[in-house]
């Protein structure tokens, strides 16, 4: 069997690594294109994963619509040479396009029911869409999804990304962090430059948050982008990391985990650390999921985030567990179920 996988965000070289290890140890053909946007290189070669990088991401709307048209177009010439028996991807908008032109069947993991216009150039030409319960089936049949497609779970989709996961004690050492108070909080600012959420890349919702809570605790910042970084590097009580590093050992030694973006709030609520959500777009199910569960605060009024960070500071509280489907196990299902195999 071959299997063609498309990367197109940071957060999936980890949602994949499990399942691309598992099909090459089966003795599987896995193709996985990448592109050039945020860390993913970075943490292709961190994981020593093979793959083609095809095209980049855009700023504007002309950009990303030109950037997009560009590298479907040199996508299609390199599937159609490779022949693979199906086509795997988390919201990349390329994949699903050129594996319904070339009639390859489609797998979709979905978990970002408010990106209406990526779901609607995807969504209608998918074969198969994984779901979390947590998202209402009307917002995604809404975009254009055949309803025969659609397949749910319950949890999110960072549950692939823990599935080897080790912990690494020592990991405040082994990054040399200059750490002067007791307690650390690990902040991620917002993902500016994505189509869904209407931001500017110079400016962060941490600011105020980061200005408020210095003299409290330590303050480590994981940038997306330069322009991220920038507005950080001035204040020598903010400690920027670079990735790639491990960062799920690093927020599950951390005391707080303050987020204005998604992935890493989950990656935190799952490794049983406190996370406060600033997310500054409508919240999505997926969060709202561990909110629900009381795994996850969420805010966007500064007084309150602090009250709610130092009062976690204080009290950490004992870990709550909730009940999950093995959505690894699913995904490698429906790749083979696809294929025919």
């Amino acid at each position: 069997m071959n299997v063609w996988i498309d990367l197109v965000n940071a957060p999936h070289v980890r949602f994949f690594k499990s399942i691309i290890d598992y099909l090459e140890a089966e003795g599987e053909e896995v193709l996985i294109t990448s592109r050039k946007f945020g860390d993913i290189h970075r943490l292709l070669e961190l994981f020593q994963i093979e793959h083609i990088s095809v095209g980049r991401h855009g700023v504007t709307l002309s950009q990303k619509l030109e950037e997009s048209t560009r590298r479907a177009c040199e996508l299609s010439k390199i599937i159609s040479k490779e022949k693979p028996d199906v086509a795997v991807s988390k919201h990349s908008i390329e994949l699903p396009r050129v594996a319904f032109g070339l009639g390859i069947p489609s797998v979709y993991v979905l978990d970002n029911e408010h990106a209406i216009a990526a779901n609607k150039l995807t969504l209608p030409l998918c074969d198969k869409i994984i779901i979390p319960e947590a998202i209402d089936t009307w917002d995604v049949l809404k975009t254009g999804a055949d309803p025969n497609s659609l397949i749910r779970f319950r949890g999110t989709s960072e549950l692939t990304h823990l599935k080897d996961f080790q912990y690494n004690d020592n990991i405040f050492e082994e990054l040399n962090l200059n750490l002067e108070k007791p307690k650390t909080i690990l902040m991620r600012p917002e993902p500016a430059l994505a189509s869904y959420l209407d931001a500017d890349c110079r400016i962060s919702v941490l600011s105020p948050i980061v200005e408020a809570l210095e003299d409290y605790a330590n303050i480590i910042v994981i940038p997306r982008f330069k322009e991220q970084q920038k507005i950080f590097e001035d204040d020598p009580d903010v400690i920027l990391i670079k990735p790639p590093v491990d960062t799920f050992s690093l927020m599950k030694k951390c005391d707080l985990v303050i987020g204005a973006g998604g992935t890493m709030n989950r990656e935190a609520a799952l490794l049983g650390t406190p996370v406060i959500s600033c997310y500054p777009g409508q919240i999505l199910a997926v969060d709202k999921y561990y909110v629900d569960h009381g795994l996850m605060k969420r805010s966007t009024d500064l007084d309150e985030i602090i009250d709610i960070s130092l009062n976690l500071l204080k009290n950490h509280g004992q870990r709550k567990e909730i009940e999950t489907d093995n959505l690894f196990d699913l995904i490698i299902k429906n790749i083979y179920d696809s294929a025919g195999v």
